[in-house]
């Protein structure tokens, strides 16, 4: 009886115990779940979640030109997920995910145990729902604290949002390795692929990574990588997602996945590099993780053919001063794979020698033929070069053929404007970007050379000379305050003229009428007229060298210069940014450029929503005419091989060959090309703008003008035509076969005749023409 009674008081003694230590475990965990419940972000954020979402720029013709951000994502909406992908996320992830209300207390209740028994934290019993509680709104501290707030919040989500947005959430965020963050991302990155084109066999793939995104990884671990997928798949057919057909073949399948970047469609990373700055200076970070969208004025064909043009042009300086590459020494093999491929130049390994020609093998293990005939231009040939085993740089030719090469020491840079608008069409700042990344167009300064002469005679126009004025093309001392020689200033060729048109001083800029033009109209004048043009003070000097263009200038600068001439007389800003939008489409901002408006009376030209006139149209027709001339007649006449005559513009040299230029336009399209070397090192002997830099803005209209309908100088009011002795600029005798016709405004047109011809021209000729019938 007494033992009853004992055993009867241990019973109640426990279950008091057990009502005590569950009562006080309920207040404890009721007092936990306050403090915690004060402690938790708000789940309302997921509502209007902002993604990390790459800037993406665009050509106008919206082909993608960069994509700059650390993370790579697309976000998509759950009906973009196909059916099956979404059932691989759920087998490998949680397949009870439309059962359970946030937690999965089979799962905790495993990993409790687990842990209870071997004293270790054991991955698993986390929900999709968990999951997004601790990519949205928590860190990934692996704490009982942080699990017991993830448990919370995931149980107030189930609440708040329907299973479709928390699946889409998750499908959004997660990391897919290699800076892939969401589905879509994953997608392209692994197999170039949308959602809708993956197979079950790369869904599978996919649905494993989330784990552990490094250890079934395909790409650095596809051995593991191919378990996991498997394993999916298994899960699939279990739970009966798939058949068993479906799962056989599905899993024969070898790993498609190869890391694939996102390539652009158009090489412009001078162009992008710009862009992106300016977006950077903008918005800050944000710039990279807000979605951007940039949709830029590059004209995608005119960009391949601006880079062409570059590469083609600095390789024929190259190649015009020899081949520089030794054989001495036999290469390391072992680099040969980790060589880049630098500009259009390609390494290759010299497999074999014969007779006239070689085969060599790329880094692709393709083997090519290049010929004796290809390199004529070394002076040698290709067993005196080059020997098997060597390491060599190759290039393709236009027709498809090889040929050895090198990287070229030169540089140069080549951008082009539509003349109306300012925007830049094409820009290449260099060689290779990936070797120098230093933009030629917009960094890099040099003299201008006689690409400014159109700036002193555009003032001496405005001073009242004419096409036909003469000077002395004769020697000139000019004496230098504070130096002990004098400047002796020459003609390229070395020779002098006697007495000059202004005509036919710039069409064969001739040096000497530059500076005595600037003589006589003033210095002062001249730097007003530049600064009108858009110069600043610190790049003018106030020197008579002005004449040959001893300031500085970027190529882009230029380019807007003989925009000027090219669309009317009005001076344009460059710009390159056409709109920008966000990610969902919104349009943030758009350019509105202020137009060239050559048609427009002087009181619409003077509205806002147009360019600056600058220059009057009497003047800009005569620069036009001159600078047309420079291409029919002067140092530029290897432009006519276009068989055009709207082409005009101005070559330039400076001093020993350090910069060749050719500025020009032709129809609305605006082109500055430049070649030099970087450390200001002379180009050569007869490297001028007309031999060096020329032949890439040839190259380049050669394409751009197809289909471009040839446009007219019209003649503006004002303007008169006079026939002259070209010997004097004053009038002559219509029956005078020397003479010729020439622009003039109409107060400034001459009314005499030469003296030589004036009794022949009033007496002896009856039929001779008055001033009226002259004009």
């Amino acid at each position: 009886m007494a033992k009853k009674s004992f055993i009867k008081r241990c019973l109640q003694w426990f279950v008091i115990i057990f009502l005590v230590l569950g009562l006080s475990s309920a207040v404890a965990g009721f007092y936990l779940f306050r403090h915690l419940s004060t402690d938790l972000p708000d789940i309302k954020k997921l509502r209007d979640v902002q993604y990390q979402i790459p800037l993406t720029i665009y050509s106008k013709e919206k082909l993608l030109i960069a994509q700059f951000g650390e993370k790579k994502r697309i976000p998509i909406s759950i009906s973009q997920v196909p059916v099956l992908l979404m059932k691989a996320f759920l087998a490998a992830e949680d397949d009870s995910f439309f059962a359970h209300q946030g937690v999965d207390a089979k799962g905790l209740l495993r990993a409790g145990i687990e842990l209870a028994l071997t004293g270790k934290k054991k991955q698993g019993g986390s929900t999709i729902t968990m999951q997004v509680t601790r990519n949205f709104l928590l860190s990934n501290e692996k704490t009982y604290t942080r699990k017991l707030k993830e448990i919370i919040l995931a149980l107030k989500i189930e609440r708040e949002y329907s299973k479709d947005k928390i699946l889409e959430l998750y499908l959004n965020q997660i990391f897919m390795g290699h800076r892939a963050y969401g589905i879509a991302a994953a997608a392209q990155v692994y197999f170039d692929k949308s959602l809708d084109e993956l197979t079950l066999s790369e869904q599978a793939m996919l649905a494993g990574l989330p784990k552990a995104p490094s250890l079934y990884n395909p790409i650095t671990n596809e051995s593991r990588a191919m378990e996991r997928r498997n394993y999916v798949l298994r899960r699939m057919l279990d739970l009966k997602f798939i058949n068993q057909g479906a799962y056989e073949e599905a899993q024969a399948q070898p790993s498609t996945a190869k890391l694939q970047a996102a390539t652009p469609q158009i090489s412009a990373p001078y162009f992008a590099e710009m862009v992106r700055q300016k977006m950077v200076d903008q918005y800050g970070d944000q710039a990279y993780t807000s979605g951007f969208q940039v949709y830029t004025t590059l004209d995608g064909q005119l960009q391949s053919i601006s880079n062409q043009a570059l590469a083609n042009t600095l390789h024929a300086y190259d190649e015009r001063h020899g081949y520089r590459a030794k054989n001495t020494t036999k290469p390391k093999k072992d680099n040969f794979p980790d060589m880049p491929v630098i500009g259009d130049t390609q390494p290759a390994s010299v497999v074999e020698l014969s007779n006239g020609s070689a085969k060599v093998k790329l880094q692709d293990n393709s083997v090519v033929k290049i010929f004796d005939q290809s390199i004529q231009w070394s002076g040698k040939t290709l067993s005196t070069l080059i020997k098997p085993g060597s390491l060599v740089r190759i290039r393709q030719l236009p027709n498809q053929s090889w040929t050895l090469t090198q990287i070229p020491q030169v540089e140069g840079a080549f951008v082009s404007l539509n003349a109306s608008s300012g925007a830049i069409l094409s820009l290449t700042g260099g060689f290779d970007f990936s070797r120098n990344k230093y933009n030629r167009v917009t960094q890099s300064k040099r003299q201008p050379g006689s690409g400014f002469k159109p700036i002193i005679y555009t003032t001496a126009l405005e001073e009242g000379y004419t096409p036909a004025s003469m000077i002395n093309d004769a020697p000139v001392v000019i004496d230098i305050p504070g130096q002990e020689n004098e400047w002796r200033p020459e003609n390229y060729s070395k020779k002098f003229y006697g007495l000059t048109s202004l005509r036919d001083a710039i069409t064969h800029s001739r040096n000497i009428i530059s500076i005595r033009l600037l003589q006589q109209i003033g210095i002062e004048k001249a730097v007003a007229s530049a600064l009108r043009f858009g110069f600043t003070e610190h790049q003018i000097p106030k020197t008579l060298s002005l004449a040959l263009g001893s300031g500085d200038a970027t190529p882009l600068q230029m380019a807007r210069v003989y925009a000027t001439f090219a669309n009317g007389g009005f001076l344009i800003n460059p710009y390159y940014i056409e709109r920008i939008e966000s990610f969902q489409g919104e349009t943030i901002y758009e350019a509105k450029p202020k137009l060239a408006c050559p048609n427009c009376t002087d009181e619409e030209a003077s509205k806002k929503i147009y360019a600056p006139r600058i220059l009057d149209p009497k003047i800009n027709f005569l620069m036009n005419s001159l600078l047309r001339d420079v291409v029919q007649r002067g140092t530029a006449t290897p432009a006519k091989i276009l068989g055009r005559q709207d082409l005009a513009g101005k070559t330039g040299t400076t001093n020993e060959q350090r910069d060749a230029w050719f500025n020009g336009y032709a129809s609305n399209f605006v082109a500055t090309a430049w070649v030099g070397f970087d450390d200001f090192s002379p180009l050569g002997n007869l490297e001028t703008g007309g031999v060096t830099a020329l032949p890439m803005w040839i190259e380049f209209m050669k394409t751009a003008l197809i289909g471009v309908t040839e446009s007219t100088l019209e003649i503006p009011p004002g303007i008169v035509k006079a026939y002259i002795n070209p010997n004097t600029g004053l009038l002559t005798s219509s029956s005078n076969k020397n003479g010729k016709w020439e622009f003039f405004q109409e107060e400034k047109a001459p009314t005499i005749v030469s003296p030589s011809e004036n009794n022949e021209f009033d007496k002896k000729n009856p039929n001779s023409m008055s001033i009226d019938q002259i004009f």
